[in-house]
């Protein structure tokens, strides 16, 4: 199902912390609000009008939740799209169970890009011994090894430096299917986040640089400093892979900038990590676009009010209890967003503050100052 809708209540299949945020802006437009998750008190089920409970493979809780709603979309990609093609038949879903099928598996992705002829680095499957010993042939070394499924934040990944190390680590993975991909010695890696309405308009928000600590991205700046003509190219790529999915709602493409080059990196068919700048620091934050989107309502404003900085708060901050948020809040223009998780863990991502400056520069040099006196309050 494809056609607009005049949405009154949107479902949301998965409750963490991208839900909450969109279910915040529906609820604003006036829009009512489901969720199903797991965990009845998940961050997206305290602000929704209704939750339910179940796995995110639970066809009969997948099914109670679209009939209480006027359009189905996802807070992760990891819904199996076998459930997406039930649930369409009772809702449009946006993205839809095509635009998840060739996303959540790494080697669909992979085979995807290749097919549309766009840049990202060499890889090779591996699922068999026969394609173990194939592999050396078709990558440079040193590589990573990663899951074809469900990996995130270096999860399921692991460096191999040559090619004698790669039997060794598809044991540490469990010998599960996997993609093997060159490493990148970039020198940036820059995140596109657009929108694509049901029409097919592609708007764009500024392209924005992230940088990774432990695996885990830590900030990220838009816009990117990076040349006009590198982020209009970017911008193309973007736009090339939303069209060529058939994409409704918002969308993030990872690339790397390795010698004045672009590669895609990874694609992520939702609102993403590397977006929450927008939310607050854009017209329109990704959260209120994709609502718009999805429900077939005109696209907003994507413009930047300021250059502006995220910066993830990691459960490795709660080592000796609550953070003291004084010291967040004492920066003017500091805006902080907290979760509503109730178990901070090491890595965890549970807030993330948002820092509005007129200097891109000064805006980074806060954001790592309020990160060390957290951290040092942690003990960290």
């Amino acid at each position: 199902m494809t056609e607009a809708v005049p949405a009154t209540a949107i479902g949301f299949l998965g409750g963490g912390q991208l839900a909450r945020m969109m279910a915040f802006e529906a609820r604003r437009m006036g829009l009512r609000t489901f969720v199903l998750d797991p965990a009845p008190d998940a961050p997206a089920a305290q602000v929704a009008d209704g939750a339910f409970h179940g796995p995110l493979d639970d066809v009969e809780a997948a099914e109670s939740l679209a009939g209480a709603c006027d359009v189905l979309t996802i807070d992760t990609e990891l819904i199996p799209a076998d459930l997406l093609v039930r649930l369409e038949r009772i809702r449009p879903v946006r993205p839809g169970s095509a635009v998840l099928r060739r996303i959540q598996d790494r080697q669909e992705q992979r085979t995807f890009l290749d097919e549309h002829g766009l840049p990202h680095t060499r890889w090779a499957p591996l699922s068999s011994p026969e394609e173990l010993a194939a592999a050396p042939s078709r990558v440079r070394f040193p590589a990573v090894l990663k899951t074809r499924r469900a990996g995130y934040d270096g999860k399921g990944q692991v460096k191999v430096e040559r090619p004698a190390d790669l039997a060794a680590a598809w044991e540490t993975v469990g010998r599960v299917p996997c993609v093997v991909e060159s490493f990148v010695r970039f020198q940036k890696e820059i995140s596109v986040i657009l929108v694509r309405a049901l029409d097919g308009e592609v708007r764009f928000y500024p392209v924005a640089e992230n940088e990774h600590r432990r695996h885990i991205l830590h900030t990220t700046r838009a816009p990117a400093a990076i040349p006009a003509a590198l982020a209009e190219q970017a911008r193309a790529l973007g736009a090339r892979i939303a069209e060529a999915l058939g994409h409704a709602g918002v969308m993030a493409v990872e690339m790397f900038v390795e010698d004045g080059r672009l590669l895609v990196n990874e694609i992520a068919p939702r609102v993403h990590n590397s977006g929450h700048y927008t939310y607050g620091g854009c017209v329109t934050s990704q959260f209120e676009q994709h609502v718009r989107a999805i429900c077939g309502l005109p696209l907003g404003d994507t413009d930047l009010l300021r250059p502006t900085v995220m910066v993830n708060l990691l459960g490795d901050l709660w080592r000796r209890g609550t953070p003291r948020w004084q010291k967040v809040l004492a920066h003017p223009c500091a805006q902080l967003h907290l979760y509503g998780k109730g178990r901070a863990l090491p890595g965890r991502k549970m807030g993330h503050v948002l820092l509005l400056d007129e200097d891109a520069e000064r805006a980074m040099e806060t954001a790592d100052r309020i990160v060390r006196e957290l951290e040092a309050d942690a003990g960290g």
